[in-house]
């Protein structure tokens, strides 16, 4: 728990320190990137903390953050394809992700663009979804669709509500996110289906 602490504290100091300096789209595209195949900081994170002085530019940092989390999430797909052995294995040892890593390919087998919109949309961890649609050889254009409706409409989502509410909604997105991005999945699932 200590460490969790300590992340968390990092994590938050590192975020002040960056979001609204010169280099703030740069460690936005970098976390971004990281996140969706081999990190664990939320480019959420970034992307709030920028939006909370630059509202104006929602749609700029929005697409900046679906952009090289997509990138990111072909990175995973390469370790997943050519480098599971090596890299891609130690990743899920090491985020204790070895019983979702089974689940998911239950979920590709079942609907693949599903798995994948889910999991980039969601809090749901996507670098294991990145990694385990190249070991299991997911269509490239399925993942790449499905990863950038969902990364869009959570990054873009996230930041046009930030630019109407700002720091009303970061009260809100740090309490009910996961309550919020679960009632969209179903929203979005059931027009899929329907």
């Amino acid at each position: 728990m200590n460490a969790l602490r300590i992340y968390k504290e990092k994590t938050l100091s590192f975020v002040e320190r960056n979001a609204q300096t010169a280099k703030a789209e740069y460690w936005l595209a970098i976390t971004s990137f990281s996140e969706a195949s081999f990190f664990i900081l939320p480019p959420d994170v970034m992307l709030v903390a920028m939006l909370m002085y630059g509202a104006e530019k929602w749609a700029r940092y929005a697409s900046l953050a679906t952009l090289f989390s997509v990138f990111g999430g072909l990175f995973g797909y390469f370790i997943g394809v050519a480098f599971f052995d090596v890299f891609g294995d130690l990743i899920i040892r090491t985020y204790g992700l070895q019983d979702q890593f089974i689940h998911v390919s239950e979920l590709y087998q079942k609907n693949a663009f599903v798995a994948v919109f889910v999991s980039a949309f969601t809090p749901i961890p996507y670098k294991i979804f990145t990694i385990t649609a190249g070991v299991f050889n997911v269509s490239l254009l399925v993942f790449i669709l499905a990863s950038f409706l969902g990364r869009g409409l959570r990054f873009f989502l996230i930041s046009f509500i930030m630019k109407l509410l700002g720091k009303r909604f970061l009260d809100v997105f740090t309490r009910y996110f996961n309550t919020i991005t679960l009632f969209v999945v179903i929203g979005v699932i059931l027009i899929l289906i329907f």
